[in-house]
């Protein structure tokens, strides 16, 4: 029977298939998560005399065994439980007898949902960080050393004006900043508590909810039990909008490389072990690795409004839909943590062509600097553009040999430590090292 059964009744197997869906897969992910919800409820159902001290103990006890059979990968949700809250405590309660039938006071599987994919999704978050900043102290890396290897510089895919290597990657550095400012907002949201806000409603239990606050680690409350329950999709779709943001910068240089490697351009290469050959030209070198990347983060960008058209029309309270959030969130979530590895690994290995803007073809690169060279001599600039448009056309344009970039983020003047010093600012924000130490107290036996 179903936990929500009051009599035996049979409900026909293409019925439950349909609704129950995929939720005992994705629910493998949240398992840990929604033992050490039960933690802390049933603390607090004690602390507030709906458990005694004795049944506590017990409680505590088993949970904290399913918890280490969880970690230690024993654990596995029986095929016909409904989901991981009903098959937690029905393991409670053969383990234990009626002590295990009290830990749902208080509770309902809406909120238990919510506080388990919230812990769930604030340890991603910190997973996520990391990754980011592997990937951002990388291109870092690189800018610095390839500052004074230059490279064409394009609009329109036109050549523009000179560019460099550190420029290039500085970019994208910097652009990961950006990012990780919408990643710290989503985290803050995450961050905030609904335990306690049972269907949507609350409950006449008098509830210590500040203290379950703080036995999870959570830094606030969502205080109004109506919107706690309305932050089900909306959290979601908040997270997959940083990880969208996180997607659009991987997904844009990883066009760059992809346009980069190509024998017509020449500026990078990898060695043949990263690429791909074909079964008839022998002489390829594909960035399948790149590619994939791209189409991964195209599809990652589209998540935002999948969510959004998902749970857009909805009204207050809970509603079945929402359990397909976890089809979009679960599978989001490791694509964007597998495109960041390999996309650090990759630039860990790539491979700078220099002396790119000595070959002839990129002369016309340098047309700006003429021009300015010519306006800080006393030409007013409309004149000096014209004069170097004309040597151009007339094929007598000698371009300049060098380069007097010193404003701040340019060629000269990367600014480098000024972008480390903001992405420092947003890394210690999230502070890895206190939540573990709150959920490790949690679990700690007695």
């Amino acid at each position: 029977m179903k936990i929500w059964q009051k009599k035996s009744t049979s409900i026909p197997e293409f019925i439950e298939s349909f609704t129950v869906g995929r939720d005992c897969e994705f629910d493998t992910l949240l398992a840990e998560w929604d033992v050490l919800g039960s933690l802390a409820h049933t603390q607090m159902l004690e602390s507030i005399g709906l458990l005694t001290s004795d049944e506590f103990s017990e409680i505590r006890r088993e949970l904290i065994s399913i918890y280490q059979d969880i970690k230690q990968g024993k654990f596995k949700i029986d095929e016909h439980s409904e989901d991981i809250h009903s098959y937690i405590e029905a393991i409670l309660t053969e383990r234990i007898g009626d002590s295990g039938k009290k830990i749902h006071s208080g509770r309902s599987r809406n909120d238990q949902v919510l506080v388990d994919v919230k812990l769930f999704l604030r340890n991603e978050i910190l997973t996520v960080v990391r990754l980011v900043d592997d990937l951002f102290k990388q291109l870092q890396y690189l800018s610095e050393i390839h500052k004074n290897h230059l490279l064409p510089g394009y609009t329109h895919l036109q050549l523009a004006m000179p560019s460099s290597f550190g420029l290039w990657f500085g970019a994208y550095a910097e652009s990961l900043v950006d990012d990780m400012e919408l990643l710290l907002a989503s985290f803050r949201v995450v961050n905030k508590n609904p335990l306690g806000s049972g269907a949507g409603f609350g409950s006449s239990f008098p509830l210590n909810r500040t203290l379950t606050t703080k036995l999870l680690g959570f830094a606030e409350l969502n205080y109004n039990v109506v919107y706690a329950q309305m932050t089900r999709g909306k959290t979601e779709k908040i997270v997959a909008m940083a990880v969208s943001s996180i997607a659009s910068t991987l997904g844009k240089i990883s066009m760059d490389i992809c346009l980069y490697m190509n024998q017509q351009f020449g500026f990078i290469s990898f060695a043949d072990e990263l690429t791909t050959g074909s079964s008839i030209m022998p002489h390829k070198k594909n960035p399948d690795v790149f590619e994939l990347i791209r189409g991964k983060c195209n599809r990652l960008q589209a998540l935002p409004n999948e969510l959004a058209l998902l749970t857009s029309n909805l009204p207050s309270g809970y509603h079945r839909e929402l359990q397909l959030t976890k089809e979009i969130l679960f599978p989001m979530i490791k694509e964007i943590k597998q495109c960041l590895e390999i996309g650090t690994f990759m630039l860990q290995n790539i491979k700078v062509t220099t002396n790119i803007l000595e070959n002839e073809k990129y002369s016309s690169l340098f047309s700006v600097e003429a021009v300015n060279q010519e306006t800080l001599n006393g030409l007013p600039f409309r004149e000096a553009y014209r004069k170097i448009g004309l040597q151009i056309e007339n094929n007598t344009f000698i371009p300049p040999t060098s380069l007097h970039h010193t404003h701040e983020g340019s060629i000269g003047n990367l600014c480098n430590d000024k972008i480390a010093n903001m992405m420092k600012k947003l890394v210690l924000q999230f502070d890895q090292l206190e939540f573990q130490k709150v959920l490790d107290s949690l679990i700690q036996i007695i």
